[in-house]
């Protein structure tokens, strides 16, 4: 594993305890269903960080379990927005800091919104990104929120 990420120095700062699971990368497969599979975990408890922009509240990070796909007619619902869409893949590095399999809400270069699926609340403890690929941070889903400033709402379906 390489250095600390800026996601586990938040973490450290913010006195929130966590555990880091690292993995081996297939840089072709960067699915959540993947990474779940390497670290030992359902897919479902695996959260992958989706950039996306609404019409009305620009940039937008939300927050899905591994085995499902954002819905975003919900999430511009409860987002105030009227459409959401993907940002495209050019702009994800540029908006977060961080490429493509390793974003996450934690140590995000701005202060973006950030909505979490209701399911997330299932668990006793969710795996994010750590901040770069081949290392999950798993941590209590109510510290995550709290870190991140995140909202819950039902925003995931199935694929």
């Amino acid at each position: 594993m390489a250095g600390k990420t800026n996601a586990i120095r938040l973490l450290e700062q913010a006195g929130v305890p966590f555990e880091t699971r690292s993995y081996e990368v297939d840089p072709e497969d960067l699915a959540a269903e993947t990474v779940a599979a390497r670290i030992g975990l359902p897919a479902a408890q695996v959260f992958k960080t989706l950039v996306v922009r609404g019409d009305r509240t620009g940039v937008i990070l939300a927050v899905v379990p591994g085995d499902s796909r954002l819905d975003l007619k919900a999430l511009a619902q409860v987002s105030g927005n009227r459409k959401v869409e993907p940002a495209p893949l050019a702009e994800v590095l540029p908006l977060t800091g961080y490429v493509r399999g390793g974003v996450t809400a934690l140590g995000c270069r701005r202060n973006y919104p950030v909505w979490i699926d209701e399911t997330a609340e299932l668990w006793d403890v969710i795996s994010v990104s750590a901040g770069q690929r081949g290392l999950q941070i798993l941590i209590e889903p109510g510290a995550y929120r709290r870190v991140v400033a995140g909202e819950v709402a039902a925003i995931a379906t199935s694929k």
